[in-house]
């Protein structure tokens, strides 16, 4: 892992990677509004736009999945008893890693 890679994980540079896109979406759809955005700006505020939606979301499973640990009721989609899915970048869900088979 290079510098720059690890610098990515920490939660300050998440934050504010995050807050960063959020403000470039408000600007991208502020220039739609206007009618002066480009294509590429347009093509930009689509890919912000799902990326907020699928943190949106997964965050909403995560704190569904602490309220059923937890004993308390809210919706989940599970495939087992024990076993959540995870919500993939292309927004399907990304289950935990299958066991390893011994072949």
């Amino acid at each position: 892992m290079t510098p720059n890679e690890s610098n990515r994980q920490e939660p300050e540079m998440i934050a504010t990677i995050g807050k960063v896109m959020l403000e470039k979406l408000d600007s991208l759809a502020s220039k739609i509004r206007d009618d002066v955005a480009t294509e590429a700006d347009r093509t930009n505020h689509d890919l912000l736009s799902e990326i907020a939606a699928l943190a949106s979301n997964r965050l909403s499973v995560e704190k569904n999945e602490s309220i059923v640990e937890e004993g308390g009721e809210a919706w989940t989609e599970r495939t087992s008893e024990s076993h959540y899915p995870h919500i993939r970048l292309h927004g399907g869900a990304l289950e935990d890693d299958p066991p390893k088979l011994n072949l």
